[in-house]
């Protein structure tokens, strides 16, 4: 199994693998990278499967070890991961098998440093995370924290471009077939990011709000907002990008934003999750 989703969602994940395993056993858990939606459910799936083998990225193997919540970043973004064990480390360059197909383990740096992708050259294969979605790629975090990551993130996709796979299973959406169009449209909205990194951490904001209301699905705005201004990556974020901006009034525009996009909805003094 790549990835074990969020925690929330962990009743969830145990039931889909159950009703493809019956009695057996998951052996193995591979994360593709660390970020609290991809790795949440490794505790539920660790208590359910005592034998089961959990490979990561070997980038922030200390922090799992020594179970840093805040290095691990789920402190500042506000979000949970129960703790896991990890079995040992997967290292770019290195191959693994997932039944009896050979895949190769490559380093994906951009929206996580850490991260890798999958790829099985036999069937043109590609396990890309959140390096590349359908419609473009995850948030580049590591920019918000004054790194220059869309640098990582294109070499990232020079990679993907030099792979050719035929098939993408990526870490959000549906699979979908390769094409250069995908890549041209994750390339434009590489570029705008870079000529636009300012909107770029808005962005990110939303994001990370959207995020929460999925998993609160609705909460007093008052209640919404004061999670927002308390949790430390917002401040991180505006600070940076947005300090001519009261706090308050910075969160009041993202929830407005949300609201106009058609993904959130204010009722009777709540946000609601749309």
């Amino acid at each position: 199994m790549v990835d074990s989703g969020y925690c929330t969602h962990a009743a969830q994940t145990l039931s889909l693998v159950k009703s493809v395993l019956g009695d057996r056993n998951l052996d193995v858990l591979v994360n593709t990278h660390l970020h609290s939606d991809h790795c949440g459910g490794n505790a539920a799936l660790q208590a359910q499967y005592p034998s089961l083998h959990t490979l990561i990225p070997p980038g922030q193997a200390q922090q799992v070890t020594e179970w840093d919540a805040v290095a691990l970043t789920y402190i500042s973004t506000g979000q949970s991961c129960p703790p896991y064990k990890f079995s040992q480390t997967l290292l770019p360059g290195s191959e693994i098998w997932f039944s009896a197909k050979k895949w190769e383990v490559h380093a994906a740096g951009g929206h996580d440093p850490h991260a890798l992708i999958f790829f099985n050259s036999e069937n043109k294969l590609l396990i890309s995370g959140d390096a590349l979605w359908e419609n473009g790629f995850g948030v580049v975090f590591p920019e918000l924290e004054g790194e220059n990551a869309f640098e990582e993130l294109g070499t990232t996709l020079d990679l993907i471009e030099y792979l050719n796979p035929k098939i993408v299973i990526p870490g959000h959406g549906a699979i979908f077939g390769y094409n250069r169009e995908v890549l041209t449209i994750a390339r434009h909205r590489l570029n705008f990011f870079i000529q636009n990194p300012v909107k770029h951490a808005r962005h990110a904001a939303k994001v990370l709000l959207k995020f929460k209301l999925l998993e609160i699905q609705q909460q007093p705005i008052s209640v919404f907002k004061q999670w927002a201004i308390e949790t430390p990556y917002f401040e991180q974020i505006r600070v940076r990008f947005f300090k001519e901006t009261s706090v308050s009034l910075w969160i009041d525009e993202l929830f407005s934003e949300l609201i106009s996009a058609g993904v959130a909805k204010e009722k009777a003094g709540y946000m609601l999750n749309v």
